[in-house]
C-alpha cells in the first residue's frame, strides 16, 4: 500500500522555522522525484519545492528562494522540507507529491502550516 505521510506542520510566529517531513513507504522512493506543494485558502495549488531522484538537484519557487530547503534521505524514504523565515503568506497545507519518470504521482494528505503573531 502506497503511504506519503507527511508531519511537521504547525502554528509558528513570523521569523520562525518549521521542518516538514514527508515518509514514503509502498514504492520505490529512491526512483522518484519528491515535491512539496502548499495551498492557501482560495488559492491553487502550487509548486514549492523540487528535488530529483538520482543525483538530489533542487529547485524552489521564487517565494521561497533562500528561505526553504528541501532534501531527502533515500535511506529513510524521506523527504524533508526546511522553511527559515516564514511570513504570514506561507500559511498553507502543505502537501508531499512523489512523481515517476513514467508518470506515476501519489500525493500525502497534507499537514497545516500557520504562520501568525
Amino acid at each position: 500500500q502506497v503511504q506519503l505521510v507527511e508531519s511537521g506542520g504547525g502554528s509558528v510566529q513570523p521569523g520562525g522555522s518549521l521542518r516538514l517531513s514527508c515518509a514514503a513507504s509502498g514504492f520505490d522512493f529512491s526512483r522518484y522525484r519528491m515535491r512539496w506543494y502548499r495551498q492557501a485558502p482560495g488559492k491553487e495549488r502550487e509548486l514549492v519545492a523540487h528535488i530529483t531522484s538520482a543525483f538530489g538537484s533542487t529547485n524552489y519557487a521564487d517565494s521561497v528562494k533562500g528561505r526553504f530547503t528541501i532534501s531527502r534521505d533515500n535511506a529513510k524514504n524521506t523527504v524533508y522540507l526546511r522553511m527559515n523565515s516564514l511570513k504570514p503568506e506561507d500559511t498553507a497545507v502543505y502537501y508531499c507529491n512523489a512523481l515517476s519518470d513514467w508518470g506515476t504521482a501519489y500525493w500525502g494528505q497534507g499537514t497545516q502550516v500557520t504562520v501568525s503573531s
